[in-house]
């Protein structure tokens, strides 16, 4: 499989190149691609992701199903906490 690493892949362009952008990661994706999403933009995270980690102050948290998160476990991960969930 290939791997593709974005990163901020819609920052900086107008909504419709946005839309095309996401479509073509997902597009990357579903035709045995791997795509890294590096972003600020968690809602663009929520709807183009299915597995979710963060990187912070040199750590990389466990990954996990993007389905089972919430915008505040996603702040706790950025702050370096574990969370107890169940990983994909």
């Amino acid at each position: 499989p290939r791997v593709f690493v974005v990163n901020q892949p819609t920052w900086g362009v107008d909504a419709a190149a946005a839309a095309f952008i996401r479509q073509s990661i997902l597009n990357l994706a579903s035709h045995d691609s791997a795509v890294v999403v590096i972003s600020q933009d968690l809602d663009e995270l929520f709807e183009i992701c299915d597995t979710f980690a963060v990187l912070t102050n040199g750590r990389l948290s466990k990954s996990y199903d993007i389905r089972s998160l919430s915008s505040e476990d996603v702040g706790l991960l950025m702050g370096g906490s574990d969370l107890d969930l169940k990983n994909p």
